[in-house]
């Protein structure tokens, strides 16, 4: 399924150049943004509020960034409208594979999945 716009937050250019490739290779998205701060995310996801068709469908998300890390993203992002926030979904996409950011990702019913870098072909046939 092809999904209009996809959202990276990710401060690893490296992880965000693997992941990039791989959603525009298997063409899943018509528009890729990408942003290296959840507070850069924050404001970029704030100036679409006015315009929802531009909205990102889907949101691949780091936990482990300066400043503000995915966790207080996601405690923004879930104060947006329910009828903006609503229309997207996040995946977690991070590093750690430690159980408590696992079970603390679930606890946050915007969050869909969680994945482990680097993003494979076979993680987006099961989105």
């Amino acid at each position: 399924m092809k999904m209009k716009h996809v959202l990276l937050i990710d401060d690893n250019d490296m992880d965000n150049y693997i992941s990039n490739h791989i959603i525009s290779k298997n063409n899943l998205a018509e528009k890729i943004s990408i942003k290296t701060s959840a507070m850069d995310a924050l404001e970029y996801l704030n100036n679409l509020q006015a315009n929802p068709k531009e909205f990102p469908n889907l949101i691949f998300l780091d936990i482990r960034m300066p400043a503000m890390d995915g966790f207080d993203f996601l405690e923004e992002f879930i104060k947006f409208p329910q009828a903006v926030n609503k229309q997207c979904d996040v995946v977690m996409l991070t590093s750690s594979s430690d159980q408590n950011d696992i079970n603390r990702a679930s606890q946050y019913p915007v969050v869909k999945k969680y994945l482990n870098k680097p993003l494979e072909i076979s993680m987006l046939e099961n989105l």
